[in-house]
């Protein structure tokens, strides 16, 4: 029997939080008919991108120089809640580098948690990737 291959769902409103539906808002960015033009949108899509599990948009998304090889958004367990942007560095289309700090809430096999990081992005060739974090809370 040929394996199926498992479809990111799609919900109404976009986890990112932006009060848009997902298509209007993450969703254009996950199906490649646009590119994120800050580093704070392409936070938000791949944030988007965690609670739908679209690990193939992380992976398109991630520098090429710190990607890893595969991802398994099913191993943690994890739903994706809620995003808070705390803080941001550059990263407008004026610049090639940008960080920011974010806290992601999510549910788990624990219960309710936090994760705050300061991530970093860099422009290359006029898109947005995402390169590390600078640290975790």
């Amino acid at each position: 029997m040929p394996r199926r291959s498992r479809k990111p769902a799609r919900p109404a409103k976009c986890p990112c939080g932006s009060g848009e539906t997902y298509t209007a808002c993450c969703g254009r960015f996950h199906t490649g008919a646009a590119a994120a033009p800050t580093a704070e949108t392409l936070m938000r899509s791949r944030y988007s991108a965690f609670a739908v599990g679209d690990e193939a948009y992380l992976l398109r998304t991630w520098h090429p120089d710190t990607r890893p090889d595969r991802l398994d958004l099913a191993a943690d367990g994890r739903t994706w809640t809620g995003l808070d942007i705390l803080d941001t560095t550059g990263g407008t289309p004026l610049h090639t580098t940008g960080t920011v700090r974010f806290r992601a809430s999510y549910t788990d096999a624990d219960g309710p948690g936090s994760q705050t990081e300061n991530s970093v992005f860099e422009r290359l060739g006029g898109a947005w990737f995402y390169v590390d974090a600078l640290g975790f809370e």
